[in-house]
């Protein structure tokens, strides 16, 4: 199997209504690790994961994969802020994947209890997956994007409104897809996530990257003013 990355934006911009959201923007994505992508509301975070996604139109620039991107978009997943349920059981909701690459039956349930025991929801394999808590939902969301061995996972604010044990019961799940070989770029507002989780950060404002660089330099010695001041909890404009 080829190997997607590394993926280089060049002089992307994204516009809607004549609004930039954001752009210009040139970054390279390496091919392992954990980036973390951090900045103020509205900054362009999400869209800039949408647009390494590729589920971002486009304004101006190129997205190139190191392979045709049709074939780039079958080694990725992406997992919403608020995570999308099937209505369906939460084992129907971990099969879903597979059944659409036309996983054989046993592989395909065989996955599903790993993902099962991985994620700690085996006791919960017959419930509907909407009477989940949003811990619960998150894990469940993770695992259904892991379940297909994606070579890169795109997570949007995975732990936004968790509590301390279900943040802790994501971050296990994502050490692990990462020793597995997953590649990894997230969004958070969590700056202690940030600095526990990051090998490598990009800071965004204003709708472009205004500083990037290896953990825990990133953290410890900022380049620029405003990534110094975001760092230390001012309101940056």
């Amino acid at each position: 199997m080829s190997r997607i990355l590394p993926l280089t934006l060049e002089n992307v911009t994204v516009r809607r209504r004549g609004k930039r959201l954001i752009g210009p923007v040139d970054h390279t994505l390496g091919a392992d690790g954990l980036t973390i992508i951090i900045g103020p509301n509205g900054s362009g975070k999400t869209t800039l994961l949408r647009v390494m996604h590729g589920v971002e139109r486009l304004s101006e620039g190129a997205v190139r994969w190191a392979v045709p991107d049709q074939e780039a978009q079958h080694h990725q997943a992406y997992v919403f802020q608020t995570p999308i349920m099937l209505r369906r059981s939460v084992a129907d909701n971990l099969r879903y994947p597979l059944q659409l690459l036309r996983r054989p039956r046993r592989e395909t349930e065989a996955a599903v209890a790993l993902w099962a025991e991985r994620t700690g929801l085996e006791d919960r394999l017959k419930l509907q997956a909407t009477r989940l808590s949003g811990g619960e939902k998150q894990r469940l969301a993770l695992a259904r994007a892991l379940i297909r061995d994606p070579q890169v996972l795109f997570l949007d604010e995975p732990c936004a409104n968790l509590d301390g044990a279900s943040t802790r019961a994501i971050e296990i799940l994502l050490g692990a897809a990462l020793a597995a070989g997953t590649r990894i770029v997230m969004t958070t507002h969590d700056l202690g996530q940030a600095r526990r989780l990051a090998k490598d950060a990009v800071f965004m404002l204003h709708g472009r990257i205004h500083e990037t660089g290896e953990a825990p330099g990133f953290f410890d010695a900022p380049q620029s003013d405003a990534l110094r001041a975001f760092l230390r909890g001012d309101i940056v404009t």
